[in-house]
């Protein structure tokens, strides 16, 4: 099996030393990822459109993996605040409402003060 390896081009993957995925046969493994535009490195102050982007990206990256959010099988949400989860279920339910991937969510802090939420997915390519 050919192991592929993802980059978004972020400067954290570049400093930490991590690949945004890994494409292992048929699974894709997407690192946690958060609502950063890597486009611009912009993030909004707002969860509901930082949960927006984090979906996003992850689509952006199953695409570069020949897979679609359809693949998801597994996702885990973590969010400094617990309390906040409730105003992303309706982007959530945007995405993966049809989808219903095995999920856990718990509350963590992130790695800088202005990430809200952070994603993780395991796809499995159908």
């Amino acid at each position: 099996m050919k192991r592929k390896l993802i980059s978004t081009g972020s400067t954290f993957e570049e400093k930490i030393g991590y690949s945004r995925a890994v494409v292992q046969g048929d699974w894709v493994f997407v690192s946690g990822t958060t609502g950063y535009n890597y486009d611009n490195m912009t993030i909004s102050e707002d969860i509901a459109e930082q949960t927006e982007q984090c979906l996003l990206n992850i689509k952006n990256t199953l695409e570069k993996a020949n897979a679609s959010l359809s693949d998801i099988v597994r996702v885990t949400y973590i969010l400094p605040e617990a309390s906040d989860f409730e105003m992303c279920w309706p982007i959530l339910r945007k995405y993966l409402g049809d989808i219903k991937p095995a999920a856990t969510m718990f509350s963590a802090k992130l790695a800088d003060n202005k990430m809200k939420i952070e994603i993780q997915v395991t796809a499995l390519k159908s």
